[in-house]
């Protein structure tokens, strides 16, 4: 399985990273911001995309709202500080399938992945 991580702090998606080769993931991307994302999206469309929502050029949410423009059954998990109920209500409404708030345990977001694949039937293609 192949994740796409959209974030502009490196420290972060180091982290995650770490903990998705913990999980089983080894086919990991990464971007800094949502421009940089969309083209490796059209370029290398991966199976599952974790999401900040904070960055320059291209915030996460505008990021998500453009995937969902022309890609609906991507998996989506926005990751970020952001955890008013009203940006949670504002994330899902824009597409995404499940949210983690920073910081995160890894336990946090293998579950979330695991839900978010088990919700769209990609279980079995977890790793």
């Amino acid at each position: 399985m192949k994740i796409l991580l959209v974030d502009d702090s490196r420290t972060i998606r180091n982290i995650q990273k770490n903990v998705l080769a913990q999980l089983g993931y080894k086919d990991i991307m990464e971007a800094a911001d949502g421009v940089e994302a969309l083209k490796l999206i059209a370029e290398t469309r991966p199976d599952m995309a974790l999401v900040d929502w904070n960055m320059p050029n291209m915030d996460g949410i505008t990021l998500v709202r453009k995937i969902r423009e022309t890609d609906r059954q991507l998996p989506l998990i926005m990751v970020t500080t952001e955890a008013e109920k009203r940006r949670v209500i504002e994330a899902i409404q824009a597409g995404v399938n499940n949210y983690v708030v920073k910081p995160f345990t890894a336990e946090t977001l293998a579950e979330k992945i695991n839900a978010t694949l088990t919700k769209l039937g990609l279980a079995a293609a977890a790793q």
